[in-house]
This record gives structure tokens, C-alpha cells and sequence, in this order.
């Protein structure tokens, strides 16, 4: 029989202290209800002998030290879990939000999650398709990869996310299921309004499920909604044999709901103040992405974080990229001039691309042709600096030529509408087109026998074998 405590010893912020406890464990969820009736969830984060730390989810608003009955539940926090959850919203802890009643789950899962054991996990190979060419063709997504997008304030992430869940698939001729979870951390009322309103207006809804914390929710619950929306990504995935992929917005306000938290329970903090298990909290998160091997479902993610001052050294995405495949970079400067994606590709690498990528997965030609653009563009910005200080009118022909291919590739290959939704052999077509405006001699990271296939071509959108 569950005892059940009456009174409060301290609150303080989002945390109590309930003294004279016997059998609390670390990480089980309580219950909680004030003298109105109203009921709130706690985690026990501390336990001291009889002295035990509870984060209230919903905030401590309206407890008092007397009058508050306590009851421990003996289990962490669990998720009911099912097929049913795609095309709703929930809140940060999962309860529905959308006027659509509640969830009849096929069964409760806890929301920590199971570690995978590395030995059944299996390599990434094939591709998901964004419809983004500067993602697709330079950086691209491979199925049960983690590939964060690092942003900065003001720029277009939250704008970049809604294309991708609109037009993210595995493919034209793939039949296998596919789904998206949505979860967004401290975002304000009207991104919340932009993402739901764009996920009905495209038609996506049916297969995405939106977990929303807003920015006046209460901060506990931050630290709680991306472990939520994995653990239903790992049960459609591993349960119901689903590719999913997981998109997190945004990753810096989770971390700073830690922060917070940590310095109400007194810890001592480390860089920028920062908790020190920051690295191991971000670490449990991005690394329940992966392939099981035995299932056919996968779990993808693209957690989004805003570098604070645009500083990529700074703890969050520092550590972020220590733990991910790569990185897709924003630029502020091509955002000035009203190239959308503002993608920088130099800084921006996928280390999973050169598996999932070529002949039966892409076209043959796709890693050639990628290393290509990356060179290309590497001396672009050696033509700019030169034109910087002798002016452009005296540069070489050649190094003209790369100015022209630069802009070219900013505004065509990189740059495209946000409803314009490209597959693999477009991309790949601008990207020849592109290459043409240079000597031949200069593509030097390219096959000769490609270069025969592709480069004297008027069009390459039929060439090659078309695979997924």
C-alpha cells in the first residue's frame, strides 16, 4: 500500500523538500495535491536518508508547506505510449493539448529510456531525403544519424525545421512507414501558432506528433520533453518498425533549464555556468538515435540549438558536436543578403554521408560531385579575400570565374524558396551546372570517366540510375 505524506518541508522555485520518507528512490515520480484539489507530478532528484528533492513538473504555484498530501508512485515517469499519438499535440510532459481527448495507449514505457546496448546496434546506410539540396547533396542525412543544426538568434531555424518536417521522406519509390516527432522547448506562443498552423495548412499533421513546451511553461518541464518524445520514437520505431525522425527545438533552452534548476539546488556550476553533467545529460539524449539490428525502424535525429553571440566554442553546441555525426551550420552573413537556407557549407559536414551516399543509394556520381562543390567553393573564399585588397577588376580570369561560380552557388545551389521541394537528381543536376562554369582542368576532385558522363552534358536530370 503507497503511504501517503502530508505537509511540505521547504519549496524553493520549481523544487520541495519532503522530510521523513522511507523507501524514496532517485528518479521516481511522485504525486502531488495542494489543499484546492489540484493535482501536480514530481521527480525526486536527491535523496538524503528521510530526506528526499522533488522537481515539480507544473511549478510549485499554489502549494504551501501545509495542507499538501504527497504520494509516492514506486516507478520513474512513464509515457502511455501508441500508433494514435501521430497527428496530435501534447505538452511538454505528453498530456494531450489539442481538444482531441485523451491517448488510449497500448502500454506505459519510461521515459529515461533503455541504453542500447552497442553490439546490436547496426550501421546507417540509407538516406533520408530533406528536399534541401545544400543538406542532400553536400551534408547528407542518413537514417539513424544525429546531425544537429546550429543556429544563432534571428536567424530562419525554426522556418528551416517546418520544411523539413513538410518535406522530409525516405524517397518517391520507398514504401516503408515513415513519421516525424516534433519537439519544441520554451518557444514562444507564436512559434508554437507558425509550427502547428504550417504542419494542417501543408498536410503533414496526419504523421507528425508535436510535443510543445511554451517559454511561460513551467521550467522542470523543459528538462522532461525531449526524453517524452523519444521514448514514442523508440516505440514506433522499435515496436512498430517505423523510420522516424526526431527534430528537438531548441536544445540551448533545454540546457538552460538545466542550468537553472542546477543553481536552486546549489550545485557547483562549470563553464559558463553550466552544470558539469551537462555533457552526459546532452549525451543521454542524442545518443537514443540509432538502428537495432533485427528491427526495421530507425530513429533519426536533427536537435536544433542557438549558439549564443553566434559562438560555436560555447559549452552547449562545443559539446553537442563532440557527441554528434556532424553539423549544419547557419551563416548570419548569407542570411543579410536574403539566401534562404543561410547554410554555410564549409563548417557544415555529415560523417555518416560517405555510407549512404553513390551507386544504390543515391547516383555514382553524388560523393564526386559534393567533394567538388567543397573545393570549389573552398577557393571562392580565396578569390574574395584576394578581390578585397587589389579589387576585383584585377583578379585573373580564373579567379573571376570562382567569383562568378560563388555567387552562382549562394544563390542557386544553397539558396532555394521554402516550398520548393528538390529530390536527389536535381540537386545533383544544379550541381553539374554549376561546375561547368569552371575549366575542366579545375575539377580535379572528379573521375575522369564521370567527367566523360556528366560534364559535357546540356542536362544530366536523365543520366544515371535513379535509386530511392
Amino acid at each position: 500500500m503507497a503511504i501517503e505524506y502530508l505537509g511540505l518541508s521547504s519549496i524553493n522555485g520549481p523544487m520541495v523538500v519532503l522530510e521523513g520518507v522511507q523507501g524514496a528512490a532517485y528518479d521516481e515520480i511522485v504525486e502531488m495535491t495542494a489543499g484546492n484539489g489540484r493535482k501536480k507530478l514530481g521527480r525526486i532528484i536527491e535523496v538524503d536518508e528521510d530526506r528526499a528533492v522533488i522537481q515539480v513538473f507544473e511549478g510549485t504555484e499554489g502549494l504551501s508547506l501545509r495542507g499538501v498530501h504527497t504520494r509516492l508512485t514506486g516507478h520513474p515517469m512513464e509515457l502511455g505510449v501508441s500508433e494514435e499519438m501521430l497527428g496530435r499535440t501534447f505538452n511538454g510532459i505528453g498530456v494531450p493539448i489539442d481538444g482531441l481527448g485523451e491517448i488510449l495507449s497500448d502500454k506505459r514505457l519510461d521515459v529515461n529510456g533503455q541504453p542500447l546496448n552497442p553490439v546490436t546496434r547496426e550501421y546507417p546506410r540509407n538516406y533520408i531525403r530533406t528536399g534541401i539540396s545544400a543538406i542532400d547533396g553536400l551534408m547528407t542525412l542518413i537514417r539513424g544519424q544525429k546531425l544537429p543544426i546550429f543556429s544563432g538568434n534571428g536567424l530562419p531555424h525554426d522556418q528551416l525545421a517546418a520544411q523539413i518536417v513538410q518535406q522530409a521522406s525516405l524517397g518517391d519509390d520507398s514504401d516503408e512507414e515513415f513519421a516525424i516527432v516534433f519537439a519544441a522547448m520554451g518557444v514562444k506562443h507564436d512559434v508554437a501558432e507558425f509550427f502547428r498552423r504550417t504542419f494542417e495548412e501543408s498536410g503533414v499533421s496526419s504523421h507528425v506528433a508535436m510535443f510543445i513546451n511554451l517559454a511561460n511553461d513551467p521550467v522542470v518541464e523543459r528538462l522532461i520533453t525531449p526524453k517524452v518524445a523519444l521514448t514514442l520514437a523508440e516505440y514506433l520505431a522499435f515496436e512498430k518498425n517505423m523510420h522516424i525522425l526526431v527534430i528537438l527545438t531548441d536544445m540551448t533552452s533545454f540546457a538552460e533549464a538545466m542550468r537553472e534548476v542546477s543553481s536552486s539546488k546549489g550545485e557547483i556550476p562549470s563553464r559558463k555556468g553550466f552544470p558539469g553533467y551537462l555533457y552526459s545529460e546532452l549525451a543521454a539524449i542524442y545518443e537514443r538515435a540509432g538502428i537495432v539490428r533485427g528491427v526495421n525502424g530507425s530513429v533519426t535525429q536533427i536537435p536544433i540549438l542557438t549558439m549564443p553571440n553566434d559562438d560555436i566554442t560555447h559549452p552547449i553546441p562545443d559539446l553537442t558536436g563532440y557527441i554528434t555525426e556532424g553539423q549544419i551550420v547557419l551563416d548570419r552573413s548569407l542570411n543579410g543578403q536574403s539566401i534562404y537556407p543561410p547554410i554555410n557549407v564549409l563548417p557544415s559536414l555529415s560523417r555518416l554521408m560517405k555510407d549512404g551516399i553513390g551507386e544504390g543509394y543515391t547516383r555514382g556520381d553524388h560523393q564526386a560531385v559534393a567533394n567538388q562543390l567543397f573545393s570549389c567553393y573552398a577557393k571562392v573564399g580565396d578569390a574574395r579575400a584576394l578581390a578585397s585588397v587589389i579589387g576585383e577588376d584585377e583578379l585573373s580570369p580564373l579567379d573571376k570565374k570562382y567569383l562568378e561560380f560563388g555567387r552562382e552557388f549562394e544563390r542557386r545551389f544553397v539558396g532555394q524558396d521554402p516550398h520548393d521541394n528538390r529530390n536527389i537528381m536535381a540537386t545533383l543536376k544544379i550541381g553539374w551546372e554549376l561546375l561547368r562554369m569552371l575549366p575542366r582542368e579545375e575539377l580535379d576532385r572528379i573521375d575522369t570517366k564521370l567527367l566523360d558522363q556528366y560534364y559535357g552534358q546540356k542536362s544530366s536530370e536523365n543520366a544515371g540510375s535513379v535509386v530511392r
